[in-house]
């Protein structure tokens, strides 16, 4: 039996589908080839907590579809810095997130920001 593989030839090892042997013993965990396309897509949505949802509508703050990619740009920029919980500054408005859920968690515009602190948070992204 030949043991070398051919391109398009699968490959049926003992080694599970998603690990990675690299040259010189540095090894990574891809995704699971059986993860669903819903799931890796859920990784990346933005999602808004209810609490932030309603502190949007109370105060009239409504996000376009590139104020929306922004964000989302934001939080991926705080995720690849190790970031938790982050501040998110963009024109008037304030947003507090949770990085490793994706998770906008409250909202605040220019009014609401005065004169307040921001607690808990781990870092700030400031989109211009």
């Amino acid at each position: 039996m030949n043991d070398k593989m051919t391109v398009g030839q699968m490959y049926t090892g003992v080694r599970h589908p998603g690990y990675l042997q690299r040259p010189g013993g540095n090894n990574a965990v891809l995704p699971s080839s059986d993860e669903s396309f819903e799931k890796v897509l859920q990784r990346k949505l933005l999602k808004f907590s209810n609490h932030a949802a309603r502190r949007l509508e109370q105060r009239g703050i409504q996000l376009g579809n590139k104020q929306l990619d922004q964000i989302s740009s934001a939080v991926d920029k705080a995720a690849a810095k190790g970031s938790r919980e982050s501040l998110i500054l963009m024109n008037n408005l304030a947003l507090i997130v949770s990085v490793a859920n994706r998770t906008v968690v409250t909202a605040m515009d220019g009014d609401s920001m005065k004169d307040n602190v921001f607690t808990q948070i781990d870092s700030a992204v400031i989109i211009s």
